[in-house]
């Protein structure tokens, strides 16, 4: 298993501290799993490491390492609509899947010191398995970011540094501290162990359901579950378990829509060429995703459909998520607005899967 740039298509090892590849490529991971089998899997073990064996997995430090995280139910709200509990983790995030995964392979190659930049929810992530992995941790957010968040990262004795600017300039700053100062840069978006945790949400789906729904909503700003879901879903087509894909939604705010602006133009890469408006969709208000090459080549490939949640519907599809029973962040009602949005427009959408991604109580302010 090493690292491939795809790129200059230089292979590294996976103990290599860079973030990328020298010549500026983001790296891939040259990792096989076997075929996807429900027999494979330890029943034993309640997270999401009972997929193990499918997971590139260095050693047994993921044992110090786990909190419980994944096997996150499903729910039906609707004759059409499942819901995925993924802020039933650790964190009250979805996160906590790439986060687990990518602090299990930094304990097991030595690190002990990390910093990452986030809107929040990874940074919280990663601080809290850091925690757990007696590993040092300082996490970047963006002025703005909701304040039971930054507080839930100091929790975990992380440093918190709130960057003025966007969310795009928080990143750079963060980026500037690992390039001048050599830190390992524990980052959802750069690192591809993150993905291997999120492909999970798609392993629980298959286990818990038997199949895999005909419609499936994803969040979209640096694409951290997009690329996870696609990833497995590629998996079970080489294994025979899907013969197709599925209708997948990638969901944007409108006030922050790089790739629906790039699909629009038929573009190879995604990036605003200003800073975005503000949205109440903060976690997913990313004007220059980093990995948006990748991300437009499964647009294209899988026929993917780029939506986006308008703005004054948030919090109307956060209050009726509410009403039953499900108090979800504003970042995660983006995705129902959206649905609700291309439903009006559309026709009806059945047998479809929303991930609830964050807790309603760590964006209250």
């Amino acid at each position: 298993m090493n690292y491939v740039c795809p790129v200059c298509k230089k292979t590294s090892e996976v103990t290599v501290r860079e973030p990328r590849c020298s010549c500026g490529g983001l790296w891939s991971l040259d990792f096989t799993p076997p075929k996807f089998d429900l027999a494979l899997v330890d029943k034993k073990c309640w997270s999401l490491f009972r997929y193990r064996a499918f997971l590139p997995l260095l050693g047994e430090e993921w044992r110090q390492i786990t909190l419980g995280e994944g096997m996150t139910p499903i729910i039906s709200f609707s004759d059409d609509v499942l819901l995925k509990m993924d802020y039933f983790m650790p964190t009250l995030s979805f996160k906590d899947r790439g986060a687990a995964v990518l602090t299990a392979h930094c304990k097991t190659i030595g690190v002990k010191e990390v910093v990452q930049d986030s809107s929040g929810n990874a940074g919280n992530s990663i601080a809290a398995y850091c925690a757990r992995a007696g590993i040092a941790c300082e996490i970047f957010v963006p002025e703005g970011t909701s304040p039971q968040k930054i507080n839930m990262i100091r929790a975990h004795n992380a440093k918190v540094s709130v960057v003025p600017g966007s969310r795009d300039n928080c990143a750079d700053v963060c980026r500037s501290k690992v390039i001048n100062e050599g830190f390992y840069y524990a980052n959802h978006v750069y690192n591809p162990f993150f993905y291997q945790g999120t492909k999970t949400y798609i392993y629980e789906t298959y286990e818990q359901l038997g199949r895999i729904p005909q419609n499936i909503l994803m969040p979209l700003g640096n694409g951290t579950l997009v690329i996870g879901i696609v990833k497995a879903l590629e998996e079970f087509l080489d294994a025979g378990i899907i013969d197709r894909m599925p209708n997948l939604f990638a969901v944007q705010s409108e006030r922050c829509d790089p790739f629906v602006k790039a699909v629009s133009r038929k573009a190879g890469q995604a990036a605003l060429d200003s800073p975005p408006q503000p949205t109440m969709a903060e976690g997913i208000a990313v004007g220059i995703p980093m990995r948006s090459e990748e991300i437009l080549r499964y647009i294209y490939q899988y026929g993917i459909k780029v939506i986006t949640a308008p703005e004054h519907r948030i919090l109307a599809a956060r209050a009726e998520l509410a009403a039953g029973g499900i108090y979800c962040e504003h970042t995660t009602a983006a995705g129902y607005a959206a649905y609700l949005d291309w439903c009006e427009t559309n026709g009806r959408l059945h047998d479809c899967l929303i991930p609830m991604c964050g807790a309603g109580l760590k964006s209250d302010h």
